[in-house]
């Protein structure tokens, strides 16, 4: 069987799997869409009460994205895919010891990832066995001593990588990194490396903090609301309410993205009967602008060279100010070495990175400029681009000029992705950790932590390709699909004397293994975590470091399903003993972990009370408060230039031309590598998914049609081959020059060397490939 369905080959342009879609987002069609994933779950009466129960006091926190609550009550507070997130984690189906006897390894292999995943939840631990190439049942205690066994006899603690899903609590991933301080390694690759490391890094450098400055309240207060790089109708669907009130209520929501996706344009309430009786929607923004693929950063610059040209003109003028001097004085650094690089940037090279007109930049300039209170959001657009750190950096530095930072309705707002990816960092999961952290865990726990930077994602892959890492342990996710260059990522993986895979139901990681591998089926979002003190709340950060319960309402399927806290218990009392905490007394009420959080970690004082308030508590932000943890001490103006290409220079050097410069992305149906069906219904594809959405004019300049299959070649100044095979071209409306693929398909085109500068994140959103006809065993077909 095939790894992936596809269309026929000889499929016309016309044919019935690819129409474009008339509606909004939500409305009718994310109504439809959530019926069919609750009935789809075979729990449907139990699972009716559990979306209940979703982003509620005293329920759980959606296991799909990191969009804050609002603070309105109300008995709905999920989204179409925060819906299918908690019926594809709360279904009947088993994967259990029966179903390992039917399939072997190499069979599983042969399946699609949606396949995987549908076979529903992992009901008990398993081990691999080689001599049948099969899964069969292991016992903890014996799971746990094998992990041990392999731990204890590396030569070196830094031989093992500890990854980390963004849906771990923060009680899992603070034990987890409280575990590996302890063994002796700071290799913490993590899911955060592939998406918005480069927020994390560029803010730290800019503003002092790696975080988002606003919160949810600010969103009303805006004046203007800029959107980059960024789809929240599939990833973030709560975000679009805020976004189309502010339309509502005259603010400007300006959207920059090369495509035009439909939860960019307009948005049908499905909880507003009269807008859905009328079938009728509302606009999310008041302009739209479509630069090259990489080319934000360049927008940004002239938009701050118009800013910086008026300001002058005022002056001269005797007029109000454009920029806001009061904050440059008080809290800027280095404004004029920025203002000179603004300066000195030509026009023609602003245009030609940018990909739009001089008209449109200075309109965009203007709707900045009008804007007295002006958010900033972002998201994997900018993040996954050899330059994001420098991308972002010029966000800040716009906002600064004008002192949108940390007064109501604005701030910075990078937009994360898994539910608590920002709160796993928040506790430590960093492989190049802050020392203020590693003094309160010494201080705290008496033992000596590593000083060293560990590994992150990419760091950790080539260490595992050449032999010098030897165990992986995986909190979550699915890091072999999740990952750039997948053929390497799946050595690597494989060169690995054991593997170990904490989860809650199958996917192709599991079958991409160690010479000795263990999956450990674990409680979701949506179980009851029953521990010996009784049943037991974790914590989740969202995007607007707000910090708040989640207590699973329904029974696991498994009395074997253990929790993530207590598989990690589990880990380290094999590993470590009672040293230096006693894990298994530590993880019988969470509440004692929540108590050692408050002492090590910055803002978790009285973590255990203040949990009680309803929604949880505030972080706070030192940004927000006008407060720069910055070796200056204050927010840093970064006179960045901007790249002398967009092409990497490797590309550059190996005389190569690209046809298309490609980005990966998501299909509607999708989150992160879990595919919850074939279909993207907002860009009208149905029932495929290896296919590459390019301008149509662009497929006949290549010598193509739409419809034909193709295969993509990625190019990169190295012996390897980056290939996949036999994907449909669809003319689609998007910027010349441009082409898009859903990911993990094209994953594979994704060097390993290819990487943000100063992040290491991968370039998914920026792939030079050229187009062949597709070939079949050598036969083009």
């Amino acid at each position: 069987m095939s790894s992936h369905q596809k269309i026929p080959d000889n499929a016309p342009a016309s044919s019935p799997r690819y129409k474009p879609y008339p509606g909004p987002a939500g409305g009718w069609g994310a109504l439809i869409s959530v019926a069919k994933a609750w009935v789809g779950s075979d729990n449907a009466l139990k699972n009716l009460r559990a979306m209940l129960k979703t982003n509620q006091n005293g329920g759980f926190d959606c296991p799909g994205c990191a969009w804050g609550d609002s603070p309105e009550s109300g008995m709905v507070k999920f989204c179409e895919n925060g819906a299918k997130a908690v019926n594809w984690e709360a279904t009947k189906r088993r994967v259990d010891p029966a179903f390992f006897a039917r399939y072997s390894v190499s069979a599983l292999l042969e399946q699609s990832d949606y396949w995987l995943e549908y076979q529903g939840r992992l009901t008990e631990p398993v081990v691999y066995d080689p001599a049948s190439d099969r899964y069969k049942p292991i016992d903890w205690d014996s799971a746990f001593a094998l992990i041990a066994q392999h731990l204890n006899g590396l030569s070196s603690p830094d031989q093992a990588e500890f990854y980390t899903s963004g849906r771990a609590s923060n009680e899992a991933a603070y034990l987890y990194q409280l575990f590996v301080r302890a063994y002796g390694t700071n290799n913490f690759p993590d899911c955060s490396n592939m998406c918005h490391e480069a927020s994390g890094v560029a803010l730290g450098q800019s503003v002092g903090v790696g975080k988002g400055t606003v919160t949810y309240d600010d969103f009303e207060h805006a004046d203007a609301i800029f959107v980059w790089g960024q789809n929240p109708g599939t990833n973030h669907p709560r975000m679009l309410d805020p976004l189309r009130d502010a339309v509502k209520r005259g603010a400007q929501v300006v959207c920059i993205n090369p495509l035009k996706e439909r939860g960019l344009e307009r948005f049908q309430h499905p909880q507003h009967m009269l807008e859905m009786l009328t079938n009728s929607d509302k606009p999310t923004n008041t302009a739209f602008f479509r630069p090259a693929l990489g080319g934000d950063m360049a927008l940004l610059r002239g938009m701050a060279k118009f800013t910086l040209q008026w300001e002058r003109e005022a002056q001269a003028k005797g007029e109000p100010a454009v920029f806001d001097h009061a904050f440059i004085a008080e809290h800027g650094h280095g404004v004029d070495d920025y203002l000179a690089v603004v300066e000195a940037t030509p026009w023609e090279q602003i245009q030609a990175q940018s990909g739009l007109s001089l008209e449109d930049i200075e309109l965009a300039a203007r709707m900045y400029c009008r804007g007295k209170r002006v958010i900033m959001c972002w998201a994997m657009g900018i993040t996954q681009h050899r330059h994001s750190v420098q991308t972002i950096q010029e966000i800040a530095n716009l906002q600064m000029l004008r002192g949108n930072l940390g007064v109501p309705g604005a701030g910075l707002c990078p937009v994360r992705g898994h539910s608590n990816v920002q709160g796993d960092r928040t506790m430590g999961i960093n492989e190049r950790p802050p020392v203020a952290l590693l003094d309160a865990i010494e201080r705290r726990f008496g033992f000596p932590v590593p000083r060293h930077s560990g590994h992150n994602v990419v760091e950790a892959i080539h260490a595992m390709l050449e032999g010098r890492s030897k165990v992986f342990i995986a909190l979550g996710g699915n890091f072999a699909q999740a990952t750039p260059d997948t053929e390497r990522t799946a050595q690597a993986l494989r060169n690995c004397d054991l593997t170990v895979q904490i989860s809650t139901k199958l996917n192709r990681s599991h079958l991409i293994h160690g010479k000795q591998a263990l999956i450990l089926p674990c409680l979701g979002r949506t179980d009851i975590d029953l521990q010996v003190e009784g049943p037991q709340a974790v914590t989740v950060e969202d995007s607007f470091s707000m910090v708040h319960a989640s207590n699973g309402q329904l029974k696991a399927l498994s009395k074997q399903m253990r929790s993530e806290p207590a598989v990690i218990a589990g880990i380290a009392a094999a590993t470590l003993g009672k040293a230096p905490i006693d894990w298994h007394w530590t993880v019988a009420d969470y509440g004692r972990i929540r108590e050692l959080i408050a002492d090590t970690i910055p803002g978790f004082t009285d973590f255990n009370e203040r949990l009680q308030n309803p929604g949880g508590f505030y972080l706070g932000n030192s940004a927000a408060q006008r407060q720069w943890a910055t070796p200056s001490k204050r927010a840093n103006f970064k006179a960045n230039l901007l790249p002398d290409s967009l092409i990497d220079p490797r590309v550059l050097a190996s005389g190569q031309t690209p046809d298309l410069v490609m980005q990966s992305m998501r299909s509607h149906d999708q989150y992160n590598t879990t595919i919850y069906g074939m279909d993207d219904r907002y860009r009208g594809v149905r029932g495929q998914r290896d296919v590459l959405f390019v301008n149509e004019a662009d497929i006949m300049r290549l010598g193509f049609q739409p419809g034909q299959k193709v295969d993509i070649v990625s190019l990169w100044g190295d012996d390897h081959v980056r290939r996949v095979h036999g994907f449909t071209l669809l003319a689609f409306d998007m910027p010349a020059g441009q082409a898009a693929a859903y990911y993990p398909e094209v994953n594979p085109l994704v060097p390993l060397e290819s990487v943000g500068d100063g992040s290491h994140t991968p370039t998914s959103k920026f792939v030079a490939i050229k187009l062949e006809r597709a070939r079949d065993n050598g036969r083009i077909v």
